[in-house]
């Protein structure tokens, strides 16, 4: 098992993909091969984000996000032209898989986020940033 779940995911959607594909193919070759590089793009923007260090990982899940985003529209595109693709259930591992990149790209950003910092008045102990709205919001006496 990988680090990370998202990683898994990518790999099983790929094995869920695998008929899909094969149908794409009988209406569009490229459609199929650009479902196959947007799905292993997933995988290998996966494993070289996870070695990566610092804001680089973002970079790579956010490529991992974009290419889920074009295999959605590959497939929704199927079913505007009225092919016949059986892709349920790689549209369930694709949304779980879209969750989980978007949750990655998030949460590395508010890692990276600066915090606030505690403004006092000379003499006062420092508050937490909760009670400071709590007292903005209150009348002075």
């Amino acid at each position: 098992m990988h680090m990370l779940v998202a990683y898994d995911v990518a790999l099983d959607l790929i094995r869920a993909l695998r008929p899909v594909v094969a149908q794409l193919r009988q209406y569009s070759a490229d459609t199929a091969d650009q479902v196959e590089r947007a799905a292993s793009s997933i995988v290998l923007n996966l494993a070289e984000g996870d070695r990566r260090h610092g804001r680089d990982p973002r970079r790579f899940w956010a490529m991992a996000h974009g290419s889920a985003g074009e295999i959605r529209g590959a497939l929704d595109l199927a079913d505007a032209w009225g092919w016949h693709v059986d892709s349920a259930q790689a549209r369930g591992l694709l949304d779980r898989e879209l969750g989980l990149l978007w949750g990655l790209t998030r949460r590395t950003r508010a890692k990276e986020a600066p915090s606030r910092p505690t403004v006092t008045m000379k003499g006062e102990p420092p508050r937490d940033h909760l009670s400071d709205d709590r007292a903005a919001s209150q009348p002075r006496r």
